[in-house]
């Protein structure tokens, strides 16, 4: 019953697949067939999968699928993703490590990283952002097609000079409907609580189908989903891989040329080579019979013993003819010098390099490694394993006329084996990728220069090697230089833009407490009443007052009728009527100076 329950979904799903497709080359292709790339929609008529994912993401939903369908093919077009390659995107972009894959989570899927520190908001770059984003997903897609991934949004030492709301709105979409099923979770990683607001608009953005998959994390939370081997050490972790370019890393490698040939299976390298070694000693046997004129018989023991030796004294020979390492990599099972690059040069002597594995694990390790452009180099030994505590040297050389070049990339792995494991041919296929440990190389092209004297060859070749080393740790210097310079204009900006305003402040205060001091303050500030000090004119009336209540003596000396009082200041005579005062004289001085006397000038009625 379960069979044919599960035969029954599958012949939906096919119904559906069918359904979809004639629906939309008559609906959509029909009506606008410029809208949509000829290969998208030739793609979709022949690649189950692809409409699948459409459905599945939309719940098999026939209309929703379609509207999705055209909307990812519009998108698609715009971009030209079909031919988009590493040259349609600015090379600044990739120099800045923003965004980059890397690594797996505990449930093996690949992780996206995305440097939230690194992203500044430019109206200016935004296309150009969005097509790094697409050629980083397309790319993937191609390579590991209907494999999801894991975004994790690494947070730390960000703010919101960082943040850009449309940005990550296109990232979403990209993963909502251009890559359906591509995303498996999304992981925030130490996000600051300034940014919850903005956060909680994404959330509206997500949808509920890919709400469940964004997880808030914290520096002691985040090992909960990823492994300390792809954390890096300011997570908590123990990788110290930094992205450089070039190389891409995550590009496509393919197995390198071995001493002898093309490999046709890496997995069966040694036996091959053990053929190869048995047939050369078949070749000389016969061709010193052929001399002889006579049988000779062949000890295949002794001869296998002599090609041994041969291959060490050639190895060592070889090695020794080889650039070596200055750097090493400390990774979790070995550590890789170089660390980072392999320098080539056109000269006889910089046509061979040699890197150096050694085991640090109590366990046999095995390892491959592969390059980008295997056909230009040979590589020995590409495909073994390595004993606890043991050293391997592999001698990387050109081959023929080839030059080396900054975009060949070299990609070492490695995996644990554990007692009783497989035969390396089983064991890589049955290794999970969680489990594998993944170092990349990039090529440096060492800069012609001339012929050095004998008495001086072996010093030159290390100070050449050192001065390429300095001049990689002075590029990188100055790139952190200018970031820095950067962060720095922009404090000074905000310091001077704070001393302006203090500036002002200041300013204005000593004005107002100027005014307060000086009595031309506000209205509201109301100035001291000075005490009541009487006028001269209220002094003057006051003491006539008083003179006029007192008797003035009359001519001989004696009382008057009339009484006396002040005029202007001088001595007036009221004469008294039967009914009241009749007129007042004023005395007048005499002009003779013989004392006063009443004038008809000074008479005024009342």
């Amino acid at each position: 019953m379960a069979d044919g329950g599960l035969s029954e979904s599958e012949q939906d799903i096919e119904k559906k697949i069918e359904e979809v497709r004639q629906r939309f080359k008559d609906e959509y292709v029909q009506d606008s067939s410029e809208k949509y790339d000829s290969r998208d929609v030739e793609r979709l008529q022949t690649d189950d999968a692809w409409v699948e994912s459409y459905l599945a993401w939309r719940l098999f939903v026939v209309e929703d699928s379609l509207k999705m369908i055209d909307e990812s093919l519009q998108w698609r077009r715009e971009f030209r993703l079909n031919d988009l390659t590493e040259g349609c995107v600015p090379k600044w972009m990739f120099e800045t490590g923003a965004l980059y894959l890397h690594g797996y989570d505990k449930e093996g899927n690949k992780l996206f990283w995305f440097k939230v520190k690194l992203h500044i908001k430019d109206a200016k770059t935004v296309q150009d952002k969005k097509k790094y984003v697409a050629f980083w997903l397309e790319s993937y897609a191609k390579r590991e097609p209907g494999m999801p991934l894991t975004v994790v949004f690494d947070m730390s030492e960000s703010g919101l000079s960082n943040i850009d709301m449309e940005f990550v709105r296109y990232i979403i979409n990209c993963f909502k409907v251009y890559y359906p099923k591509f995303l498996s979770k999304m992981i925030m990683y130490e996000m600051p609580w300034i940014m919850n607001a903005a956060w909680r608009i994404v959330k509206t953005w997500l949808g509920p189908e890919a709400i469940s998959k964004l997880k808030f994390v914290s520096k002691s939370e985040v090992q909960t989903y990823i492994g300390p081997e792809y954390l890096q050490p300011h997570m908590g972790g123990t990788d110290s891989f930094k992205f450089s370019y070039p190389p891409l890393p995550d590009d496509d490698f393919q197995t390198p040329m071995s001493e002898n040939g093309p490999i046709i299976s890496e997995d069966d390298s040694e036996s091959k080579d053990g053929e190869m070694e048995s047939k050369e000693t078949l070749d000389n046997s016969f061709s010193s019979d052929t001399q002889a004129l006579r049988p000779k018989k062949v000890n295949f023991a002794e001869d296998g013993l002599r090609s041994d030796e041969c291959d060490r004294v050639d190895t060592a020979s070889k090695a020794k003819g080889a650039r070596k390492p200055l750097s090493t990599f400390k990774g979790t099972l070995l550590h890789i010098s170089p660390a980072e690059e392999l320098c080539f040069g056109a000269k006889e002597t910089e046509r061979k390099c040699l890197i150096i594995l050694n085991n640090v694990t109590k366990n046999q390790v095995a390892f491959k490694v592969r390059t980008t452009a295997p056909e230009k180099y040979r590589v020995k030994p590409s495909n073994t394993s390595c004993e606890p505590g043991a050293f391997v040297d592999i001698i990387v050389s050109l081959h023929g006329g080839f030059q080396s070049s900054p975009q060949d990339r070299f990609l070492v792995m490695a995996a644990e084996m554990g007692p009783g494991s497989p035969e390396l041919a089983q064991f890589w296929k049955e290794v999970p990728k969680s489990k594998v440990m993944e170092h990349r190389l990039r090529c440096h092209v060492l800069e012609s220069s001339p012929a050095p004297s004998p008495v001086m060859d072996s010093p030159l070749a290390s100070v050449t090697s050192n001065h390429q080393d300095l001049q990689t740790m002075l590029q990188r210097v100055m790139a952190s230089s200018s970031r820095q310079e950067q962060r720095l204009d922009q404090c000074l900006w905000i310091q001077k833009v704070l001393t302006v305003l203090v500036s002002f402040l200041m300013a204005f205060s000593f004005c107002t407490l100027y005014l307060v001091y000086t009595g031309g303050g506000p209205s509201y500030i109301k100035p001291l009443e000075p005490p009541a000090i009487l006028s001269r004119n209220d002094t003057r009336t006051r003491d006539m007052e008083t003179k006029r209540r007192q008797p003035l003596p009359s001519a001989g000396g004696g009382p008057c009728d009339g009484a006396h009082s002040l005029i202007g200041g001088e001595p007036m005579i009221s004469q008294q009527g039967a009914n009241g005062p009749i007129a007042r004289l004023a005395v007048l001085p005499d002009v003779k100076g013989q004392g006063s006397s009443p004038g008809h000038s000074g008479l005024k009625e009342d």
